[in-house]
Order: structure tokens, then sequence, then C-alpha cells
């Protein structure tokens, strides 16, 4: 049998490390998806993570997938760096049905919103898609979800529509392209730290 070997990059950026998800990392990250404020907003549908064995098992179902994609796809825990704190998740993955695009989201715990970091996610992993030569990324957001619709828009990611396609609920599209990365970035949102180790 052949070790399954992931292809998630650790990503650097000014204050964030995303690094692939650990069964270890089970404790923050139940702090994370075991909130109903997280979990509500998720699409496809993601029922709230009940304790800690499930969220083991849930890790480790998305350890393996990450081991089974191809470059740039995959999950990442987000690490805060001044305490090493993992106060989220973030993910490249392929859209439903034909897994023709790449759809980009993050989820943070709700006492780390506000402080830039969902923009500074994005960043590094739009980045990273674009250097494996993808040539755009996709964000799908509930329209009631306000706080996600204005993080894309904030980094440079334009409304393209709304559609049942991808998960047979009303959602909003919105797409991004390097060229939009670029113009969108203030100076202190580049990830100038990129790393791929």
């Amino acid at each position: 049998m052949t070790p399954m070997i992931s292809t998630t990059q650790v990503l650097t950026t000014q204050r964030l490390t995303l690094r692939p998800w650990r069964v270890d990392d089970a404790q923050s990250a139940l702090d994370i998806f075991g909130h109903v404020e997280v979990t509500r907003w998720l699409s496809p549908d993601m029922d709230l993570v009940a304790d800690l064995a499930a969220m083991r098992l849930l890790l480790q179902q998305w350890i393996a997938e990450d081991a089974r994609l191809a470059a740039p796809a995959g999950r990442w825990a987000i690490q805060r760096d001044t305490d090493s704190l993992v106060i989220g998740g973030a993910a490249l993955l392929p859209l439903p049905p034909g897994n023709e695009d790449l759809e980009i989201g993050w989820q943070l715990h709700p006492d780390t919103w506000g402080n830039g970091y969902a923009s500074e996610a994005t960043h590094a992993l739009a980045t990273w898609a674009f250097s494996q030569d993808v040539n755009e990324i996709f964000a799908v957001v509930r329209p009631e979800n306000v706080r996600a619709a204005a993080t894309v828009r904030h980094n440079g990611m334009h409304w393209v529509g709304e559609t049942t396609k991808y998960f047979d609920t009303d959602l909003q599209v919105f797409r991004l392209r390097t060229a939009d990365l670029d113009r969108a970035a203030p100076e202190g949102h580049h990830p100038p730290n990129l790393s791929h180790d």
C-alpha cells in the first residue's frame, strides 16, 4: 500500500501560518466547527461538530482527502503566529458537480473576527493557487452572510451571479483572478513570506 502524502503546502503570511490539519488539532478545531456562528454559513451544509471524537474523525477524513487532492487544492489549519493558536481553517477545494473550478473558503473562530485574518489567509491561498497555474478561483457565499460577502469583495473578488448549481441552495458566486488579487491587496495584506515548505 502506498503511503498517503498530503499535497497541502505550508503557507506563511505576516501573522499567520497555514498548515495541514493534524489529528491533535481536534480540540482547537472543535472550538471552531462546534460553534454555531461558524457552521451555519458553510456550504455544503455542515452540522455542528458534536464532540471531540467526531472532530477527530472529521480531521482524519480531511487529512485522507487532502492526500488524494492535486495541488493547489487542500485544507489548512490557520495558526496565529503570536501564540501558535489554531484560530480557523481554510480550503481550496474543487467545486461540484464537475470539479473543474476551485472554491476558496475560510472559517474563523468568532473571537478572532474583525482582525483581517480572513483577508490575509485569502491572499496566501490565492497566491499559492495562482503560482500553480490556476487562472481563477471562486467563493460561494450564502446571501445572508454579509460578513463573508464583504470580505471577498475587500479581497478583489467580483460578484458573478447567483446559483444553485453547486450545493442545491441559493448561493452568491464571486470570482478572483490574478490581476484582481494584485490590485486589491493593500501593502499590509500581501503575504510577504509566502513559502512552500
